[in-house]
């Protein structure tokens, strides 16, 4: 474990900075981002969590070369009072050296998030987690805890979400186990995460009822009210599932929609405006980079309507999201109605290498806009 994170910290195409760095002041996208040791920011995927005024950076820690697309260390934070100078506060959960556990060395470990509950009072880490060997093929949600913010997170376990439970948003007759026909169908059909090719959509969440629906891109959502919200790539990646998670959000409470069928969405961040839902995502095209898509709602459950793609730069920096994937959008503490779009720029040949798009959401009336800045500040926000 410690070679690797040392691995992860000494990156071979100069990702390593003196440690006498000046404090930065602006954003600076897709710039490497040296943290408080002047070592570029290992959290990719990632989410911030703020408490008493603090933000907590999590996300992936990568290590060099084309492995580092595994888990091989586990899931980073680093702690910031000002979003722009970070300070390493080292692995928050780390992967297992037993084989037999869910997130041994060499899973897949994606898209950490972490929210806190004020019942429990523990902080309380969700992720997207794929059994070492096996692909693509587990799409587990993984679930740790811990009380303090920083970690050590404990591992509890991983499962497919809200089993013999179905979507409220689907019609009773399709509240229905597969007949013979239709799973002979679904042995002939084809999915590639992008598409259903050879079955239709529609029988993928009622195949896996019993088991519990996939997830693979995550993202977590607490509402207003203290309800907290599960949104995953489902059904072979054609529709996200939106779950409402039990009062201790340790759990998935069988309370769930389907959102989009059949768009093959991924990548998902969602949040709140003036009494709205937005949800920005992208399309499912792997490592590539895509058309983001936002829309929104007047219920956290929908009907969500489409507005398009929020980009608003080149043909083809809105056809590409500026090179970059979505991952979160981050309420700014003290600042009404100021929020950061957080993308992740990846790098899968060296995976340490991959670089943070943050840039300030603007507004085109209710809709969500981003415009590309080289370098940019909080003052951004500032109304006249």
């Amino acid at each position: 474990m410690m070679t690797r994170y040392l691995t992860g910290l000494i990156c071979l195409l100069g990702l390593a900075f003196s440690p006498a760095m000046a404090q930065r002041t602006a954003f600076r996208p897709g710039e490497q981002w040296p943290d408080d040791q002047g070592v570029h920011i290992n959290a990719h995927g990632g989410g911030i969590v703020a408490q008493a005024g603090v933000y907590y950076w999590f996300g992936e820690h990568k290590i060099a070369g084309e492995a580092g697309n595994s888990a091989h260390v586990g899931v980073h934070c680093y702690s910031s009072h000002d979003l722009y100078n970070w300070k390493d506060e080292g692995i928050a959960l780390a992967v297992s050296q037993d084989p037999r556990s869910d997130i041994t060395d060499g899973c897949i470990l994606e898209r950490p998030k972490v929210i806190y509950n004020a019942i429990s009072r523990k902080f309380v880490m969700w992720f997207h987690l794929e059994l070492k060997g096996q692909g693509y093929g587990a799409a587990r949600s993984g679930v740790a805890v811990s009380e303090r913010v920083t970690g050590p997170y404990r591992f509890l376990a991983s499962f497919r979400n809200d089993a013999g439970h179905w979507p409220e948003n689907v019609p009773v007759e399709q509240q229905q186990p597969l007949n013979g026909q239709e799973l002979e169908r679904l042995k002939k059909g084809h999915f590639s995460g992008g598409s259903w090719a050879g079955s239709s959509g529609d029988v993928i969440f009622r195949r896996d009822f019993a088991g519990g629906q996939m997830a693979r891109d995550m993202t977590l959502f607490v509402d207003d009210d203290a309800k907290a919200y599960l949104i995953a790539a489902s059904e072979e990646n054609g529709a996200l599932h939106l779950s409402q998670l039990t009062a201790d959000y340790l759990q998935t409470s069988g309370r769930y929609v389907r959102l989009f069928p059949g768009d093959f969405n991924e990548a998902p961040a969602l949040f709140k405006r003036n009494g709205k839902y937005y949800l920005i995502t992208s399309g499912c095209t792997g490592w590539a980079p895509n058309a983001a898509r936002a829309a929104v709602a007047d219920s956290v459950w929908g009907p969500y309507t489409k507005l398009g793609n929020p980009c608003r730069g080149t043909k083809e920096q809105n056809r590409m999201t500026f090179d970059s994937q979505s991952t979160y959008v981050l309420p700014v503490l003290g600042q009404p109605d100021a929020f950061i779009f957080m993308a992740d720029r990846w790098c899968p040949k060296n995976a340490i290498d991959g670089r943070y798009i943050w840039l300030p959401l603007e507004w085109d009336g209710d809709t969500p806009v981003l415009h590309w800045h080289d370098q940019w500040d909080l003052t951004v926000f500032r109304h006249p």
